[in-house]
Order: C-alpha cells, then sequence, then structure tokens
C-alpha cells in the first residue's frame, strides 16, 4: 500500500520515497491513519522498524494544513532522551518540511553546547521543536519557548523517558502543556510498568504492536562466549583481528570503562575512541560522524548509543558489559542487523555474570550456546566469584535493576496522578 493511500499528500510522499520511504512498514501503515485522524497512539515495533517516519509525516501534513501564524506557536514537541536521537529524529523533519505546502519552521534543542544559537533560532517561534527535556526546560526558563499551544505531544523511545532518570524533568513539561492534547508515544520495547504508566498518561489509545515476521526479523546470530572478566579487552582484540571487523561498536557499563577499554585499544594498534555523556557535544558529533564513515575502527560506548543511532551496516555489536536490563539488550544488539542488512551480536559472558545471561535468555527468548574460545577459557566459576557470605554474584555492570520503587518511580507516578486530576 503506498503512502497516499494511508492518507499523505503526493508532494509528502514523493518526499518520503527521496529519503528510501517508497512503501510504508507495518507501523507506519497502523500508525499514519491514526495520527491523521488525532487519536492518542502507543506504538511498539523493533528497532529499525520506521518508528520516526510513523509520527513526522502524519505530523507534517497536520502542520501543513494549519493557517500560518505570527509569530509561530508551537504545535508539536518531539522529547526524546538523547543529544544524538534529537539530531537524528530534526534530519528527517528537515528533509520533509520543504515537501509542504507551507513553510514550516523546526528547531531541534539539546544540551552539551551553547544555548545562545538555540535562543536565537527560536525568535519568532518555530511550529514543531525537537528536544531533550532537560535543554527544552532551560529554554522555557528564559523565556525562549512556551507550550500553551501545543497540539501533539511525541515520546520518541517513550520508554526511557518515562523509566529513567527523566521523572522529575517530563513531570515539569507535562505541567506546562495544554491539558487537550494528542500523545504518541513510540519505542522498541515497553516495561509492564511503563506501559501502565504510559497508559495513564494516554487519553484512549490506539496500541499498536508490530511483532516482528520471521521474514522481517533483523538477521542478528547472538554469540555468547565465557570469559574471565579480566581477560575481556585480550579477547575482544583476538576477536578483532581474528575476524577481520572493519567496525564495532563495544557497550560498556561506565563512562570510564569507555575511555580505558578504548585507551588499551588503541594502545595495541587499533582505531578506537570512547563515547559516553561526558564528551562535549563537538566530539561526540565527531565520534560518530568517524565512525560513520570508517575512519575509526571501534567505539567504545555506554548504553548512550543503544537507541536512536542509526549506523549504516554496522557489522558487529559486542556486549563487553552485558546490560543491566534485558530490555537494553534488545536495543543494544538492535544497532546492527537494520535495513535488511545481517549483523552479529556478541556477548561476553563471566562466570559472575551467567546468571543473567540466562535472565536475558528467558526475556527474549532465544538460548545462546556458551562458547569457550581457546586460550581464552574462563578459570573462576560462578562461586568463586560470588563474594564470600553473599548470594549474589558480583555485578560489575551495575547489577540487575530492583523492584522497590526508587523516588524517581514515585515522581512518575506523582505526575501520572497529576495528569489525570487535570479538567479535560
Amino acid at each position: 500500500m503506498p503512502f497516499v493511500e494511508l492518507g499523505l499528500a503526493p508532494a509528502l510522499a514523493r518526499a518520503a520515497a527521496a529519503l528510501g520511504l517508497h512503501q510504508p512498514t507495518p507501523i507506519q501503515s497502523a500508525a499514519v491513519p491514526e495520527v491523521l485522524r488525532g487519536r492518542d497512539v502507543l506504538g511498539t515495533a523493533q528497532t529499525g522498524s520506521g518508528k520516526t517516519a510513523a509520527f513526522v509525516l502524519p505530523l507534517l501534513q497536520q502542520l501543513g494544513d494549519e493557517p500560518p501564524q505570527t509569530p509561530r506557536r508551537t504545535r508539536v514537541l518531539v522529547l526524546v532522551p538523547t543529544r544524538e536521537l534529537a539530531t537524528q529524529v530534526g534530519e528527517t523533519v528537515r528533509a520533509l518540511v520543504p515537501a509542504l505546502p507551507r513553510r514550516l519552521k523546526a528547531a531541534i534543542v539539546f544540551g552539551g553546547m551553547s544555548i545562545n544559537p538555540q535562543m536565537l533560532h527560536l525568535r519568532g517561534g518555530a511550529e514543531i521543536v525537537v528536544a531533550t527535556p532537560g535543554r527544552l526546560l532551560d529554554l522555557i526558563d528564559q523565556h525562549a519557548i512556551r507550550l500553551d499551544a501545543v497540539a501533539t505531544l511525541v515520546l520518541d523511545e517513550a520508554d526511557r523517558l518515562l523509566d529513567l532518570g527523566f521523572a522529575e524533568e517530563l513531570a515539569r513539561i507535562l505541567a506546562l502543556l495544554p491539558a487537550r492534547r494528542q500523545n504518541l508515544f513510540f519505542s522498541a520495547t515497553f516495561a509492564p510498568a511503563v506501559q501502565a504508566l504510559a497508559g495513564q498518561l494516554l487519553r484512549e489509545p490506539v496500541r499498536i504492536a508490530i511483532a516482528a515476521e520471521p521474514a522481517d526479523r533483523p538477521d542478528i546470530t547472538q554469540r555468547a562466549i565465557a570469559v574471565d572478566a579480566p581477560r575481556r579487552t585480550q579477547l575482544l582484540r583476538h576477536l578483532i583481528t581474528q575476524h577481520g571487523w572493519e567496525r564495532a561498536l563495544v557497550f560498556v557499563a561506565t563512562k570510564y570503562a569507555a575511555e580505558q577499554v578504548a585507551d588499551k585499544l588503541r594502545r595495541a594498534g587499533l582505531s578506537a575512541e570512547p563515547f559516553h555523556g561526558l564528551l562535549s557535544q563537538g566530539k561526540r558529533n565527531q565520534v560518530l560522524a568517524d565512525f560513520k564513515a570508517q575512519r575509526v575502527q571501534v567505539v567504545v560506548s555506554t548504553d548512550l548509543a543503544g537507541r536512536g543511532i542509526d549506523i549504516a551496516q554496522l557489522p558487529v555489536v559486542v556486549n563487553f558489559d552485558l546490560p543491566r536490563s534485558p530490555i537494553d539488550h534488545v536495543h543494544r544488539i538492535g544497532r546492527t542487523g537494520r535495513a535488511g542488512e545481517s549483523g552479529l551480536a556478541v556477548s561476553f559472558v563471566s562466570p559472575a555474570q551467567e546468571a543473567h545471561f540466562r535472565l536475558i535468555e528467558k526475556r527474549q527468548g532465544i538460548p545462546v550456546p556458551r562458547e569457550v574460545i581457546a586460550g581464552f577459557e574462563p578459570q573462576a566459576s560462578a562461586s568463586e566469584a560470588t563474594p564470600t557470605g553473599s548470594t549474589t554474584p558480583a555485578a560489575p555492570t551495575g547489577g540487575i535493576k530492583g523492584r522497590r520503587p526508587s523516588k524517581k518511580d514515585k515522581l512518575r507516578a506523582a505526575a501520572a496522578a497529576a495528569q489525570q486530576e487535570k479538567p479535560p
């Protein structure tokens, strides 16, 4: 079914085709008509399935049909958890805007850089704003933007915005939005608790869950290699050299580990760069550009690179440290095997992390046989890796997420309750 049969204008459909979007994906086929009808949507689909276009295309059409206003009023607000995702969504928006019947202004704002150019760009307003929560609140505090005219709120990677460190910021933003608005929440994964919270914030939502058909599932081969934690860097070097990996995205647990592993790889003669939240935005942009252009062979990253980053034809993802949750595992390995390409996901499993990896296997429903590489056979047992007097294995990755409600959980619940109490 072509995009025009979903209700998109021919000019916008042609602009989508120029970006390589010739036929709608399942999430786009299901979501575009509902968004055009003004419905709230809770959409779940695998990574790389086209969720961004599923909301950008219909929202731009709605904006293009509205009469112009002076000054411009922000009508669509797209919240994303990372600067990199803000950039990618913004690039899609800006590529499609010229196809609209009237000229719209889009603003992409995020932290890590001077706020002054963003404030200047927002002079005169902008109909669509793509933002990270923290920088958006900074701009609100500087009176550079108002949210009282927002007609549609989009949470891209909604589960992260609802479930991690954005609770207080999101509560402040929600309080500034009109009670009557369209809400669109999209993500590759939703934990049950997060889905319940999202349901409280949505009004009679259309729930779209696109299960990957066997033919549509990413072609990702998974390997799990048993290795003692101190020997992981040596094993990583061995695999890169032995298999001739031209590029590899390596996930670690901490910013310090990203710097340390990248430094060890460089000293071994490999082109490697760390990628984490303490780097300046300019440095982060440069690392990604060099990686995409194959000027850097290995990027060692925290979970900052686990969502929203699209690197064409990335052959290998390595879990140097296991992710804290099975959901993070889905997002990490989803950086490879995109757009019909095949990919490889390798997880290093130390004896202390064996139980955690079994949980990941169970949640994803895919058993991954353990391998042992000659010369890197693990010497420690799981019991030896467990501290004396403890029944829980040591967790170098920060451990498995707990179940007791944290302070942030309570703030999220309070935000949801306040939202429900708003007059219609």
